[in-house]
C-alpha cells in the first residue's frame, strides 16, 4: 500500500519519504538519495555506452496489496482505524460493504490479458494478509482446496509476466516470529505500514523479511525481492537494502535481489533503479541490491477504492502528455504502481479497465520505443549496466561482467564499416547479424550510423569481448 492519504493532502509514504530524506541524505551521482551504500563501481575507459535494453525504456506496472482470494484492504481497513484510534477519516470508509474475496475468476482474466499484451511488472502475495490466515497454512473462509487452486493460478497464469514479492508478512499488524501471531500492541509502532522498523538493524530487518519469504516459498512461489508496505523501513533504509540482500539470498539464493520501497510520481527526479551495496565484483560471489522506483502515482483507483484520476494522468487521449510520457521520453524506467484493490474495484473492474486503455495508449504511441520488463528483469540490467567493467582498445570493447545479462545494449564510436562485428566469450565467437532500423534491435543484431555501432547480445558473466 503506497498512498495513505494524511491530512495535509501528503501519502503516507510520501510523508516519510521527506522526512527521512531530513534525516540521512547523502550526493551520489549529483542526485540526493537515501543513505544506503551504493558499495563498488568497475573501472571503465573509453566512450562506450550502455544503454537501455535494445535502446529501448523499460516499463512495467507495480500491483500492491495483491494476495490470494483475500480482499486484503476490506480487512486491512479496520485495523487501521484502530491504529489511529479512530482519529483518522481515511479510515472511516464503509468497508463492511466491500467484498471479502477477489475471485479466482478475475485474476485469470486479468493474468491473460497480460500475456495477451506483453504486459509485466510485479505482483504481490501477501503471506499472511491482514492476519486472516497463511498462505502455506490456510484461510478460515475458504477451503483448503480453494487455496491450492488459487496459488497454482498464480504460479501459472501470473508468475510468467510478474514478480512475486512478499509485501511484508500481514501488511497490517507485526508479527512476533518467536510466537507466530501478531503483537498484543495494536497502535502504530506495531503496525507494518508505520514505525516498527525505525532503530532495527539490518539483522532485525532481515529475519523479519526472511520469515515472510519462507512463508510464500512453503506454499511454492518463488522470488526475487520485496515490496514494503506503506512506511516500512522509510526511516531503516540501510538496514533495509542489507535486509533484502540477506533474506533473499538466503531464502531463494537469488542472484540479484531486488525492492520496492520508493516512488516519483511528479518532477524532475530520477526514477532509475539504484544499484546498492555492490561488492565482491571480481570474486566467485558477487552481490549487490537493487531498489526499484515507481514513477507514477496510484490513479486506477487507490487501496481503498476511491474515484480514480484516469487514464490521462499517465497519457492523455491525444498520447501527447502524462506523466508516462515525461519519463519515458527522459529515456528511465517508467514503473507505474497501483492496488490490487483499486484494480478489481469492488467488482466494478475500475482500476482494470484504466490499465487496458494505458496500454492502448502507449502502445499507439510507443509500440517500438517501449519494452515491458518484470522487476527482475529491470534490476539485472541495471546492476550489468552499472557493474560491468568495459574496456575500450583500439580494435575492441573488452568487458568484465559480475552477472550475465540478456539484451545487453551498448554504443561504441565506430566509422561506418561492412565487417559484422562479433562478440567473443572463451573459445565462443557469434557474429552479430546488422539491421537497418533500431526498432529491429534484438540480441544477436548490430546497427551502424553514421559514427557509432550499436550492438546488442547477451552478456555472459566473466570476460568476453565486442570485436569489429
Amino acid at each position: 500500500m503506497k498512498q495513505l492519504k494524511e491530512t495535509h493532502g501528503l501519502s503516507r509514504r510520501t510523508f516519510l519519504s521527506q522526512t527521512a530524506v531530513g534525516l540521512a541524505a547523502a550526493t551520489w551521482g549529483g542526485t540526493t538519495v537515501m543513505a544506503q551504500e551504493a558499495g563498488v563501481r568497475p573501472e571503465r575507459t573509453g566512450g562506450v555506452k550502455v544503454l537501455n535494453p535494445r535502446g529501448r525504456v523499460p516499463v512495467g506496472i507495480i500491483i500492491d496489496d495483491s494476495t490470494c482470494l483475500v480482499n486484503l484492504n476490506r480487512f486491512a481497513m479496520p485495523q487501521f482505524n484502530d491504529a489511529w484510534g479512530g482519529k483518522q477519516t481515511v479510515y472511516h470508509r464503509r468497508w463492511k460493504e466491500w467484498p471479502a474475496e477477489i475471485p479466482d475468476s478475475f485474476v485469470r482474466r486479468f493474468a491473460e490479458w497480460a500475456l495477451d499484451r506483453g504486459v509485466k511488472g510485479k505482483y504481490s502475495i501477501v503471506p499472511y494478509p491482514a492476519c486472516v490466515g497463511r498462505m502455506d497454512r490456510g484461510l478460515p473462509g475458504w477451503s483448503r482446496r480453494e487455496l491450492e487452486d488459487s496459488l497454482a493460478l498464480v504460479r501459472e497464469s501470473i508468475a510468467p509476466n510478474w514478480d512475486i514479492h512478499p509485501e511484508m508478512v500481514s501488511h497490517t499488524r507485526v508479527i512476533d516470529l518467536k510466537t507466530g501471531q501478531p503483537y498484543p500492541d495494536q497502535t502504530p509502532a506495531y503496525m507494518e505500514n508505520w514505525d516498527w522498523t525505525t532503530g532495527r538493524s539490518a539483522g532485525e530487518i532481515g529475519d523479519y523479511l526472511a520469515y515472510a519469504l519462507q512463508i510464500l516459498k512453503n506454499a511454492g512461489l518463488s522470488c526475487e525481492g520485496i515490496t514494503t508496505p506503506g512506511g516500512f523501513g522509510s526511516r531503516a533504509r540501510p538496514q533495509l537494502a542489507q535486509g533484502t540482500l540477506d533474506a533473499v539470498r538466503a531464502v531463494f539464493g537469488a542472484e540479484i535481489p531486488h525492492y520496492f520501497r520508493d516512488l516519483y510520481d511528479e518532477g524532475d527526479r530520477s526514477v532509475a533503479p539504484r544499484v546498492e551495496l555492490a561488492s565482491a565484483l571480481d570474486g566467485d560471489d558477487p552481490r549487490c541490491v537493487v531498489s526499484i522506483v515507481g514513477c507514477t502515482g496510484d490513479w486506477t483507483g487507490g487501496w481503498d477504492c476511491v474515484e480514480p484520476e484516469g487514464v490521462d494522468r499517465f497519457i492523455t487521449e491525444d498520447l501527447s502528455q502524462g506523466r508516462m510520457v515525461e519519463v519515458i521520453e527522459r529515456g528511465e524506467p517508467a514503473i507505474m504502481v497501483c492496488h490490487w484493490t483499486g484494480v478489481y474495484w469492488n467488482g466494478e473492474e475500475r482500476g482494470f479497465k484504466i490499465w487496458q486503455e494505458v496500454e492502448r495508449r502507449l502502445r499507439a504511441r510507443y509500440a517500438d520505443r517501449i519494452q515491458w520488463m518484470k522487476l527482475c528483469e529491470v534490476a539485472r540490467y541495471w546492476a550489468a549496466k552499472e557493474l560491468t567493467g568495459i574496456r575500450e582498445t583500439r580494435t575492441s570493447v573488452a568487458f568484465e561482467a559480475p552477472f550475465a545479462c540478456p539484451a545487453f545494449t551498448v554504443e561504441v564510436p565506430s566509422a561506418p564499416g561492412s565487417k559484422a562485428p562479433t562478440l567473443a566469450a572463451g573459445s565462443e565467437v557469434t557474429s552479430l547479424r546488422a539491421v537497418s532500423r533500431p526498432a529491429d534491435l534484438r540480441s544477436g543484431t548490430c546497427l551502424r550510423e553514421r559514427d557509432r555501432l550499436v550492438a546488442c547480445f547477451d552478456l555472459p558473466n566473466g570476460r568476453s569481448e565486442l570485436r569489429g
